[in-house]
């Protein structure tokens, strides 16, 4: 098929939750129900993190309560299990060869992705050049520092959503993260968008595609996969 897609997954490798002691990451079901969405429609995908080597996972994705059978199927494929565990280094991307760039939440980017230099380059250079962004969760976060080519913040003016202040506050992290990723949006002057909290949701503006919380992975990689074939 000559039309077969290439789609580049950013990971975190951040793995401390602030000063709590605990440990942070991605969340697995941010990662795996796009993941096997985009795969099983044949698209092929790359999993990069900043430090490369093993993507940590939040270990309270782990808990039974947040299982789904995309996340169930993760544990039982060795093959992504072991890409997850040896992770690409993202400079050392070649940038050209991805159609579009995929990054799962969890709280981990809020800390490295949302002030790595290599991944604001990579986020600018793929929306310069015309290819959709999907930030799912936390992973908005990740747009902090992102300009377009009059540089501007890139989601000034633009409808995008993320982790609600509401949803933050629910997971009693208010205080514990760097920045709430609702307040970031409003302050680079993105309209920010969401539902209630915990539902699907997720925004599209042009070239950028945002889900507001672990429900709404699904959603962005399928907005995602029809921006690609449109």
């Amino acid at each position: 098929m000559s039309n077969t897609k290439n789609i580049l997954f950013v990971l975190t490798s951040h793995d401390e939750l602030g000063n709590t002691g605990e440990k942070t990451g991605f969340w697995i079901e941010e990662f795996a129900a796009p993941y096997y969405y985009l795969v099983d429609k044949g698209i092929n995908v790359d999993i990069v993190t900043p430090k490369g080597g093993q993507a940590p996972i939040d270990p309270k994705s782990n808990e039974p309560d947040f299982q789904t059978e995309a996340t169930k199927r993760y544990f039982e494929d060795e093959k992504t299990k072991n890409a997850i565990a040896n992770t690409a280094k993202l400079s050392d991307v070649n940038q050209e060869k991805y159609d579009a760039v995929f990054y799962p939440g969890g709280h981990g980017p809020l800390w490295d992705l949302a002030e790595d230099a290599q991944s604001i380059s990579l986020l600018e250079s793929f929306y310069a050049k015309n290819k959709p962004l999907g930030l799912v969760c936390h992973a908005p976060a990740a747009l902090k520092h992102v300009k377009n080519t009059e540089g501007e913040p890139l989601i000034k003016g633009k409808k995008v959503t993320g982790f609600s202040n509401t949803e933050e506050e629910a997971v009693q992290l208010t205080n514990v993260v760097p920045f709430l990723v609702e307040d970031m949006i409003k302050e680079n002057g993105g309209h920010y968008e969401k539902a209630g909290d915990w539902s699907e949701f997720a925004v599209e503006d042009g070239l950028l595609i945002t889900g507001q919380n672990p429900q709404s992975s699904n959603l962005v990689a399928e907005k995602l996969y029809t921006k690609l074939y449109s």
